[in-house]
C-alpha cells in the first residue's frame, strides 16, 4: 500500500519538476544540437519520472518527528547477506509444497529483497542505453545511488529528523547494485531494436541545421528575457532611468551582435543567426522597434483604451466583464495565431517586410568541434 502511495506522489509531483526542468533542457538541446529530438525527450523525461518514483519509494512514508527517537548505532546493519539468514528463519516456503509458494512471495523477507533488486534494474538500463556506461560504471553508479538512499535514511532525511527513521542495511547496497547490473544485462536484449544514442545525436544535428518555428519562438522570448535582465541591471547602476531602455536596446540588439558575428546573446545560445538582405543594422533596429510596439505596446494601449471606454461609458459590472473578456480573448488569439504560424514553419508577414532569414549555426559550430 505504501508503494502505491509513493508512486502516486511521484506522478503528482512530476509535472512541477518537469516544468522547472523544461526551459534549461530546451536551451541545452538547442545550444548543443539545434533541435529537440522527440525520442530523446521521451527518454530524459521518463528517466526523471523513474528517479523521482524511486526516491519517493525510499523516503516515504515519513513518520512524525516526535516518533523518531532512534540512535544511529541502533539503525545500522553491516553484516553482508543477512537477508539470506532472515529468509531461512522467517519464510514459510517449503520447496516440496507448491501451496506455500504464493504465501512466501507475499512475506516481507522475500518481497523486500526482490523489490530492492527490481528498483534499480531500470537505472542500469538507462545508464547502458542512453548514457553509454560500461558494466563497471553501472555497478559503481548503482552502488552510489543506493548509498545515497541509505544515507538519506540514516541522516533522518538530511537531519530534518533527530535520528534515522529507517535501517541502514548493507544488504540494500548489494541488492541495489545487483539490480543495476541486471538492468545493464537486460538492456542488451533491446539495444538492437532501438536507435543508438549516437544515432539520436546524429539525427538531432541534422534537424538542427534548419531553424524550426519553436526554435525561433525560443529565441524571441530568450532575447526579450536577456534584454530585460540587462535593462534592470543598468537601472540599478545609473540614475537616469528614462534613457536606460534605449541604451540597453542598442547595447543588446546592435552593439553585442557587432562583436558576436551578428548574433544576439540569445542567438548564440540557441545557435541562430538572423540575416538581413542589406543594411543589417538599420533593418535590425527597425525590426526590433516594430517587435516592441507590435507585441508589447499596442496590446498594452489597447487595454488602456478599453479601461478608458469603461469609465467614459459608465458600464455596469456585466458590461465590463464582457468588454474585458472580449479584449483578453482577442489578445489571446492574436498571440496564438502568430505562434501557430511559426510552429507551421511559415514566415510571419513582417519577416518579408524586413527581408529577414534565419540561419542555423549548428553545422558550423560542430565543424569547429
Amino acid at each position: 500500500m505504501n508503494y502505491v502511495t509513493s508512486i502516486k506522489t511521484a506522478l503528482f509531483t512530476f509535472p512541477f519538476i518537469a516544468f522547472l526542468f523544461t526551459i534549461p533542457f530546451i536551451l541545452h538541446q538547442y545550444h548543443k544540437y539545434g533541435s529537440i529530438h522527440k525520442f530523446r525527450v521521451l527518454i530524459v523525461y521518463s528517466f526523471i519520472l523513474y528517479m523521482m518514483t524511486v526516491y519517493f519509494l525510499v523516503i516515504l512514508p515519513l513518520p512524525k518527528v516526535s516518533e523518531v527517537t532512534n540512535h544511529i548505532s541502533d539503525m545500522i546493519q553491516l553484516q553482508p547477506f543477512a537477508f539470506i539468514q532472515d529468509f531461512i528463519k522467517e519464510t514459510s516456503l517449503v520447496i516440496t509444497e507448491p501451496s506455500t509458494y504464493l504465501k512466501a512471495i507475499k512475506e516481507n523477507c522475500f518481497y523486500t529483497v526482490v523489490f530492492n533488486i527490481f528498483m534499480t534494474i531500470p537505472f542500469g538500463m538507462y545508464l547502458r542505453y542512453y548514457f553509454k556506461c560500461s558494466l563497471k560504471k553501472v555497478a559503481i553508479y548503482s552502488f552510489l545511488l543506493s548509498l545515497f538512499f541509505e544515507l538519506t535514511q540514516l541522516t533522518g532525511l538530511y537531519f530534518i529528523y533527530p535520528g534515522p527513521y529507517r535501517l541502514f542495511d548493507v544488504d540494500d547496497l548489494l541488492t541495489n547494485t545487483l539490480g543495476g547490473v541486471l538492468g545493464f544485462l537486460l538492456m542488451g536484449l533491446f539495444t538492437k531494436r532501438l536507435p543508438t544514442r549516437d544515432k539520436i545525436d546524429e539525427e538531432s544535428l541534422e534537424q538542427g541545421r534548419k531553424v524550426s518555428g519553436f526554435r525561433r519562438l525560443t529565441l524571441f522570448f530568450l532575447d526579450l528575457f536577456l534584454y530585460t535582465v540587462i535593462t534592470c541591471f543598468l537601472c540599478l547602476i545609473f540614475e537616469k532611468k528614462n534613457s536606460i531602455i534605449f541604451i540597453s536596446f542598442l547595447l543588446y540588439f546592435v552593439v553585442i551582435p557587432i562583436f558576436m558575428n551578428k548574433q544576439t546573446l540569445g542567438g548564440k545560445l540557441v545557435n541562430v543567426k538572423v540575416l538581413y538582405s542589406n543594411y543589417w543594422i538599420i533593418r535590425k533596429i527597425l525590426r526590433m522597434i516594430f517587435y516592441f510596439f507590435y507585441y508589447l505596446y499596442l496590446p498594452f494601449y489597447l487595454l488602456v483604451i478599453v479601461t478608458y471606454l469603461k469609465d467614459y461609458l459608465m458600464m455596469d459590472a456585466r458590461e465590463n466583464l464582457i468588454l474585458f473578456g472580449g479584449t483578453l480573448l482577442f489578445l489571446f488569439f492574436f498571440y496564438l495565431s502568430h505562434i501557430l504560424v511559426l510552429l507551421m514553419k511559415r514566415k510571419l508577414y513582417y519577416d518579408f517586410l524586413f527581408q529577414v532569414t534565419f540561419e542555423s549555426t549548428i553545422q558550423k559550430e560542430n565543424k569547429k568541434e
